[in-house]
């Protein structure tokens, strides 16, 4: 069986949300078992033959400082599913908790894969085509160096051939365009070291992309920095609840408004569908020595589910070992990468 241990506490909503979507998933998932984590009490009315309740004393809040999830909470509900991937009782871990806590915990925990400076998060945003163009980094890291969006891409390529089922994902460098002298300092060398990787065999390296290629699909897999990555993450979900907004509201206007909605709506409830950011849910926290998903902390049933079903997708297909046997063939260029950086 796949064992995912699920923070049934995190997130705005907790056991209201997090359990209506574990008993869907175990229902649909005879390999699988849940271990869901929380406060006794409010998972006491939870039964089902492929679960199994584990008592944690604390939860840590989505206000919380890192500072406190980390030294004060260390019988919260996120650590001790953390906890259940170090101790091999779990291969993956859910939560829509905390972020930051969640990296700052999962990083003290379970530590960095060797060649890994810093963890990243990943996550698949929509395209017109309907399917979803991965990410990283969606925020972990607002300042990054080459070596880092190299180590990024290496990364992002396993997690993509693994939930996507490509072998060789294509890979787009972020950028303000195409042309290879574009960009900042960080941006052209980074460039140079995915280019460098492309004749390694280490990465199917597209080239630079911009920001209306996410949405285009162009490619699998865009690297960037944080600062960058979380603000189109963002503006991605901005724009999915407008159209939501718009749809819901169309209705109730004059009668021209109406009669506009009417034979709007096929093509506007279409997009809606493509941009649902409950479609794409379960960010990854790539880099660690275990598997680690992100839900929004705002997600509903549905859309825990996904990243319930994208963490298990990730551990029934050995997500860990990927990125592993990925980082140990690219390990030559990460060191010259690294070199480089120092100099």
């Amino acid at each position: 069986m796949t064992t995912l241990a699920v923070d049934c506490m995190g997130g705005d909503h907790g056991p209201r949300v997090t359990l209506v979507a574990c008993r869907r998933f175990l229902d649909t998932h005879p390999d699988a078992k849940l271990l869901l984590v929380g406060l006794p009490d409010a998972l006491s009315s939870f039964s089902h033959p492929q679960a199994q309740v584990v008592a944690a004393s604390d939860v840590v809040a989505m206000d919380d400082p890192i500072e406190v999830a980390l030294r004060r909470k260390k019988d919260s509900s996120m650590r001790v599913a953390i906890e259940q991937v170090k101790s091999g009782a779990a291969q993956a871990v859910v939560s829509a908790g905390n972020t930051g806590a969640l990296m700052a915990i999962a990083r003290y925990v379970l530590k960095t894969i060797d060649g890994i400076d810093r963890p990243a998060i990943a996550g698949r945003m929509p395209d017109f085509k309907g399917g979803g163009t991965t990410m990283l980094d969606l925020g972990a890291n607002v300042d990054c160096t080459p070596q880092h969006l190299l180590q990024f891409a290496v990364m992002g390529s396993a997690l993509v051939s693994v939930l996507d089922n490509i072998e060789s994902p294509t890979v787009g460098l972020l950028n303000i365009g195409e042309e290879d002298i574009k960009g900042n300092e960080v941006i052209k060398k980074t460039g140079e070291l995915l280019r460098t990787a492309a004749k390694s065999g280490d990465l199917n390296f597209y080239g630079n992309v911009e920001g209306n290629d996410i949405y285009q699909g162009t490619v699998n897999l865009i690297v960037c920095d944080g600062f960058v990555g979380n603000v189109a993450l963002k503006a991605s979900e901005g724009l999915a609840h407008k159209i939501s907004e718009t749809l819901k509201n169309s209705f109730t206007r004059n009668i021209l408004t109406k009669i506009s909605a009417i034979f709007a709506y096929p093509v506007l409830s279409d997009f809606k569908d493509k941009v649902d950011h409950r479609r794409y849910n379960g960010a990854a926290l790539l880099g660690l020595n275990g598997i680690v998903f992100k839900s929004h902390g705002s997600a509903d049933d549905v859309a825990f589910g996904t990243a319930l079903n994208r963490a298990y997708d990730a551990a029934h297909h050995n997500l860990l070992e990927r990125v592993r046997s990925r980082i140990a063939h690219a390990a030559p260029l990460l060191a010259l990468g690294q070199s480089d950086a120092s100099a």
